[in-house]
């Protein structure tokens, strides 16, 4: 049988496992953090573009769904409840990253002058034409072109494009409606397809995969 397939059965009997979470099973919790840790770090790590960031964050977002899963009235509304605490804490850590930035623009002129070099270089190598690029440069280029998005606009094409999640279900998650969401997933595809161009990475050089 396919690893898919087994995947598959088990996400069939997820209600079962979130019904026994609920009364505090130590073990239903430890198989619903087995079977949604990755999609959670995966998304997480689309939005954040670092490993040790997502990482905590996936970590942060499964302690509150120990905490709160019996307050869940609907466990068919497991995903998209899962998804929204993941998405608060991925923009909650936007917001500390700002603030930090903002503190750290006091920068001494010498350190400036190294981050240029360093900036400048990695232009150089980018921009060659002669340059083959490896699969994980490719995929550090769409990452920081999904950073360069709004953060409406990211969490949207991240969770349909990569997540695969309906539009009910994202919609949900987000708190907000349906044509919303249709709306910020086509401007943010259309944006993402322009900051691509402009790093003169197109569909022929990459498909929209990570």
């Amino acid at each position: 049988m396919h690893a898919e397939s087994l995947l598959d059965i088990t996400m069939l009997h997820a209600d079962t496992l979130i019904s026994n979470a609920q009364k505090g099973e130590e073990k239903a919790l430890n198989q619903l953090v087995s079977l949604w840790y990755k999609r959670i770090y995966n998304y997480v790590h689309k939005y954040c573009s670092d490993d040790d960031t997502a990482a905590e964050i996936t970590q942060q977002t499964f302690i509150a769904m120990f905490r709160n899963i019996k307050k869940l009235k609907d466990i068919d509304r497991f995903k998209p409840w899962l998804y929204r605490i993941a998405t608060n804490f991925c923009y909650e850590e936007s917001r500390k990253q700002k603030r930090n930035r903002t503190v750290s623009l006091t920068v001494t002129k010498e350190d400036e002058t190294e981050e240029q070099i360093e900036v400048g270089e990695a232009k150089g190598n980018f921009f060659n034409p002669e340059r083959s690029f490896q699969q994980t440069e490719i995929e550090g280029i769409l990452l920081s072109s999904l950073g360069e998005l709004n953060e409406d606009q990211r969490t949207v094409v991240i969770m349909k494009e990569y997540e695969g999640l309906k539009f009910t279900e994202i919609a949900e998650a987000l708190d907000a409606s349906e044509n919303t969401v249709k709306t910020r997933l086509y401007r943010g595809l259309k944006n993402l397809k322009g900051i691509l161009e402009r790093k003169n990475i197109t569909r022929e050089t990459v498909h929209y995969e990570l």
